[in-house]
């Protein structure tokens, strides 16, 4: 038994070094990308989420134009944060829009879990065969719980203007 922990703590500390000395960071600048994006995960770029888009953008792959939710305003700070000159938003992968968060009309809801599995998110709560509700904070209103739901009870509705989302308006260049 005691050989047994033996080997066992041998294999441990060549583990542990291993671990120390073959440790690969992450490339920061994809970090810095992916804090830029929406984080909607909603897949409109052609990307299955932010972080493999930031990854596209950052080894060349993509362009910094392909994300909808992020809108004008998003390509402007990638372009920024890049370097790059600042792009329309490529309409092939959709159209900005305003912000909005998903709406279940609980007394339609039938309960089927469709919109729970369609949601990248986890913004859904509910169960089989019970009414569901959207947690408004964690939405981020990316559309893809709609389509799946079979009763059509689920309404996207714009965010208000409130403390928590009110930004200056961008400041107008006035020279003459």
């Amino acid at each position: 038994m005691f050989w047994v922990c033996l080997v066992f703590a041998f294999f441990g500390v060549i583990l542990g070094y291993a671990a120390i000395r073959f440790k690969i960071e992450g490339d920061p600048l994809v970090a810095e990308i992916e804090a830029v994006l929406p984080q909607t995960q909603c897949g409109q770029c052609s990307f299955p989420g932010c972080k493999p888009y930031a990854e596209a953008i950052a080894t060349g792959k993509a362009d910094i134009n392909q994300c909808p939710p992020g809108g004008e305003a998003g390509v402007k700070a990638l372009a920024d944060l890049l370097g790059l000159e600042v792009k329309p938003l490529d309409e092939n992968f959709g159209v900005a829009t305003e912000q909005k968060v998903a709406v279940i009309v609980e007394t339609d809801c039938i309960g089927c879990t469709m919109c729970i599995q369609a949601c990248p998110v986890d913004a859904i709560l509910g169960a089989a065969k019970y009414m569901h509700t959207v947690i408004a904070f964690e939405c981020t209103g990316c559309d893809l719980c709609v389509d799946p739901c079979p009763v059509d009870c689920i309404v996207m509705t714009p965010i208000g203007l409130s403390v928590s989302n009110w930004q200056w308006p961008e400041p107008v260049n006035n020279r003459h």
